[in-house]
């Protein structure tokens, strides 16, 4: 049996306040799930995922996990 390789995650962490964002970019933010300020989420490090921080990058911070 082959063994998985084990894939690369970045974590998420929301620093700024959704209030006054367009609606796009909140729900942006809540497909990562961040919902409040300091909010941290793992998500797979994929095409998909980077399309979504690019979006909100000015809201976030993005570490390597």
């Amino acid at each position: 049996m082959a063994k998985a390789a084990k894939q690369e995650t970045v974590k998420v962490k929301l620093v700024r306040s959704l209030i006054g964002s367009k609606k796009d970019q909140i729900a942006t933010a809540h497909a990562l799930g961040l919902h409040k300020i300091g909010d941290v989420a793992n998500q797979p490090n994929n095409p998909q995922t980077q399309g979504k921080i690019n979006k909100i990058i000015h809201l976030i911070e993005v570490t390597e996990a």
